[in-house]
């Protein structure tokens, strides 16, 4: 099969244009990863909220399976007007990352809920979180790995992450 010679300098062009872009990217200075900087201050911001929801015993009836018992999963029957509500406790956000040897500053938030008797396994022992407000915890992310942010009074669902990747 013939080829003419306008498909034949078509695909000369194409192919050094390809090239010469091959060639370029590797001369192209490339953005340092996150895991390559030197490690850094992180301030992350986390709430301690309570999402809720309700409905009319009329439109939808009151769930007969009982949710998971630790006080995080909470479920009002109806009241006199037929209303229930169920509740939940999280953390938001509930995943946390950062670099080995990063300086790491949480402001947790109280939005809801009395008091959260908390800790992050392996990093902080213990701390508390009140409605309204502001825990500060501060410390290296010197451990890679995952850790669980835990409230003790509001279990299952008061558990958070985090995750220390490692600096390469």
């Amino acid at each position: 099969m013939a080829v003419s010679n306008n498909v034949l300098l078509g695909l000369i062009a194409v192919t050094l244009v390809l090239s010469s872009v091959g060639v370029a990217a590797n001369f192209m200075p490339r953005a340092p990863t996150a895991s390559t900087l030197e490690p850094m201050t992180r301030i992350i911001y986390v709430n301690a909220i309570e999402p809720k929801g309700s409905a009319s015993n009329a439109t939808e009836p009151f769930p007969t399976n009982p949710l998971p018992s630790g006080g995080g999963y909470i479920l009002k029957p109806p009241d006199a007007s037929g209303t229930w509500t169920v509740e939940t406790y999280i953390w938001e956000p509930s995943v946390i990352v950062v670099y080995q040897g990063d300086n790491v500053t949480l402001q947790i938030l109280g939005v809801n809920g009395k008091e959260h008797r908390s800790q992050i396994e392996n990093y902080v022992g213990s701390f508390n979180v009140k409605r309204g407000q502001l825990t500060t915890l501060n410390f290296v992310a010197d451990k890679v790995g995952t850790f669980r942010i835990v409230c003790v009074d509001h279990q299952p669902s008061m558990t958070g992450y985090l995750i220390v990747l490692p600096r390469q």
